[in-house]
C-alpha cells in the first residue's frame, strides 16, 4: 500500500507534467552540491527547473499522464535528475548540455518533447538548435536589414545635396 507522501508526490508530478513542453532525464551522479546549485541556477535562468524524484514515482506519474514509459525501464535507474522545460523546450536543455561540457555531468539519458519520446540523437539535435530568443533576434535582424537599406536610399539624395552645397561653400570660401 503506497504511503500518503508518495501519493502526494505523484500528484504533484502529474500537475507539473501538465505545464511543461519538454522533459529530460539525466544522470547526475558525481556532481557535488556546489555544481548542482550552479546547474539549477543556469537551468532556471534558461526557463526550466530541475527536480530530483524517485524513479518509480516519476514513472507512475508519466504513465498516468499518457507518456510512453516502456522505453524508460533501463533509463530510470541510479540517481536521476529531471529537467522540466516550461516555456522554451530547447533553452533549458542547452543549459544542461553546456554545463555538462564543463563538468562532464549530468548525462542526458532520455527525453520527451510534448509526449513524444526522443532518442539520444534527437536530444543532441535539439541541444544544437538555436534557442527561441536567438531565433527572435535573428528574425528581427532579418526584418531590420531591408528597412535600414530603405532609409539609406531615401536619405541619400538629401545627404548628397548637403555634400554638394558644402563643397560649393568650401570652394567659394577658398576662392575669396
Amino acid at each position: 500500500m503506497p504511503n500518503k507522501k508518495n501519493i502526494e508526490e505523484v500528484k504533484n508530478l502529474e500537475e507539473q507534467l501538465e505545464k511543461i513542453q519538454a522533459l529530460f532525464i539525466a544522470n547526475y551522479t558525481g556532481l557535488d552540491v556546489k555544481a548542482q546549485q550552479e546547474l539549477r541556477a543556469k537551468v532556471k535562468e534558461a526557463g526550466g527547473y530541475l527536480k530530483v524524484t524517485k524513479n518509480t514515482l516519476l514513472k507512475i506519474a508519466l504513465k498516468n499522464k499518457g507518456f510512453d514509459v516502456e522505453s524508460l525501464s533501463e533509463v530510470l535507474t541510479n540517481q536521476n535528475i529531471t529537467l522540466f522545460a516550461t516555456d522554451d523546450p530547447i533553452s533549458p536543455l542547452k543549459a544542461v548540455v553546456e554545463f555538462a561540457k564543463e563538468h562532464e555531468k549530468p548525462e542526458v539519458k532520455a527525453g520527451f518533447l510534448g509526449k513524444e519520446v526522443l532518442s539520444l540523437d534527437k536530444i543532441k539535435q535539439l541541444a544544437s538548435l538555436p534557442s527561441k530568443d536567438e531565433l527572435i533576434v535573428k528574425l528581427i535582424r532579418t526584418i531590420q536589414g531591408p528597412t535600414y537599406g530603405l532609409v539609406n536610399v531615401m536619405v541619400a539624395p538629401t545627404r548628397n545635396l548637403v555634400y554638394a552645397l558644402s563643397a560649393i561653400k568650401d570652394k567659394k570660401a577658398s576662392a575669396n
